[in-house]
């Protein structure tokens, strides 16, 4: 969704310092505003982030009947109705956002309307069967491109089937497009989990007023979500981005001589694995002030440069980490000996081939690695500076790019990302923020 690519170098930085916010949660500001499009009556957000991924969702929404305006005190919703979506009268731009468009295609998949899904060449390659099979069990007609690919065309079904699903995948985005479709669909659906992912789609549900359930299971959850809802207007702030967050955070470890505060980032459980992880590595890292906002856990988070050393990440915790792998990616490759990670075989089918992409681009900077089927192993430099001094390519990558930003910061000489215009799908201010620390 931006035009022609924007390179930017980062060098090395002496010690970071201050205390900053990130953006609004990009899960739950998708989340926040399709709900309260199907809700009947006027929702509040605020902190919702204004980056191109949720500029899309509500773009979306509006071309179905929702009337979504920002004001000088936020985000204000007039909602349809759940059953009340009315048929876009043009193809649906997604741009960059393979989660806008997974939990779209549930909320259209319930509705007797049809709608187009197009998007950027990056999520034109990203796959969608995993969310045509359960909603095409559901009752809706997809026809896609070759691969499952965008553009796609989905025709909704009202009344749906209710159905059981069993997620193949540990995916919040199969999860939240099943329940999602649920919501307008006579009786009982339900979503049964073996591996637990983010659960921000249901903590909303049930604010918004859904009937929804979650129990354990044989080591399961099962998610049972009653249809036909009528979803109540709510208030809403959104917590800041815990993948975001990672950038400032992994940064400082890195950096010598540095301290940043993050503050009110979420610390959901369900994406909290990183600081999990960094602490096993031995990073420096308080949480302050918990409290909770909207339902969601939040706190402040300050991290001090530390001595990393390198560990075999628990592939169990991938789901909970699966955005910031890339950052952490960049904190072993400055740690002391060697760091295993497995289990990633979803950064494959992210904005880019993550797993490919971060070792091609860590290469290029110095580091050692090793890229495996589903992780890498990175054998750090014991805190010692990468010569740097390459060009990256981000692929159309947000995450990729900052990654490398962040990794510019203790480099022998700049590296160069070649272009940074994809940061704006999630973080529009990452530049000027990190100029703000130094």
């Amino acid at each position: 969704m931006h035009a022609s690519p924007r390179p930017q170098s980062f060098a090395r930085s002496g010690p970071l310092s201050g205390a900053v916010r990130v953006p609004g949660d990009k899960s739950i500001s998708h989340r926040a505003l399709m709900l309260a499009a199907l809700a009947v009556g006027e929702s509040r957000i605020n902190g919702l982030l204004e980056g191109d991924d949720v500029l899309a969702t509500a773009a979306a929404m509006r071309a179905m009947g929702a009337t979504i305006e920002r004001d000088a005190d936020g985000w204000s919703v007039a909602g349809v109705g759940v059953g009340g979506l009315l048929q876009p009268q043009q193809a649906l731009d997604m741009g960059n956002s393979g989660t806008s468009t997974r939990l779209l295609m549930g909320l259209v998949a319930s509705h007797p309307i049809t709608a187009t899904f197009t998007g950027d060449a990056s999520l034109s390659r990203r796959p969608m069967n995993r969310v045509i099979e359960p909603l095409s069990l559901m009752g809706a007609d997809v026809t896609a491109s070759p691969g499952g690919r965008l553009p796609l065309m989905l025709r909704g079904l009202c009344p749906a089937v209710p159905i059981a699903y069993r997620l193949p995948v540990a995916s919040a985005q199969v999860k939240s497009a099943v329940l999602l479709a649920g919501l307008n669909t006579p009786g009982i659906t339900r979503v049964i989990e073996p591996i637990p992912t983010r659960d921000h789609s249901e903590r909303m549900l049930t604010g918004f007023g859904a009937d929804l359930t979650v129990e354990l299971e044989n080591g399961e959850r099962h998610i049972r979500i009653r249809g036909e809802a009528e979803l109540k207007p709510q208030r809403i702030t959104v917590p800041g981005d815990p993948s975001s967050a990672a950038f400032p955070i992994v940064a400082a470890l890195i950096v010598p001589g540095s301290a940043v505060t993050v503050e009110n980032v979420g610390v959901n459980p369900t994406r909290a694995g990183l600081y999990e992880v960094l602490r096993m590595m031995g990073a420096e890292i308080a949480f302050a002030n918990p409290r909770e906002v909207g339902g969601e856990p939040v706190a402040d988070i300050t991290a001090c440069f530390s001595t990393l050393s390198g560990v075999d990440v628990p592939p169990e915790l991938a789901p909970s980490m699966i955005d910031e792998f890339p950052a952490l990616f960049v904190a072993a490759a400055f740690a002391q000996g060697r760091t295993v990670m497995r289990g990633l075989e979803e950064l494959r089918v992210k904005e880019s081939d993550r797993i490919a992409t971060m070792a091609e681009g860590l290469r290029a900077i110095g580091a050692r690695v090793e890229e495996l089927p589903d992780g890498l192993i990175v054998d750090g430099t014991g805190g010692d500076p990468l010569p740097g001094a390459a060009t990256v390519a981000s692929r159309l990558d947000h995450r990729i790019a900052m990654s490398f930003a962040v990794a510019g910061l203790n480099c022998l000489a700049p590296v160069i990302i070649d272009d940074m215009g994809p940061v704006a799908t999630s973080f529009p201010d990452f530049e000027n923020l990190i100029e703000r620390l130094k």
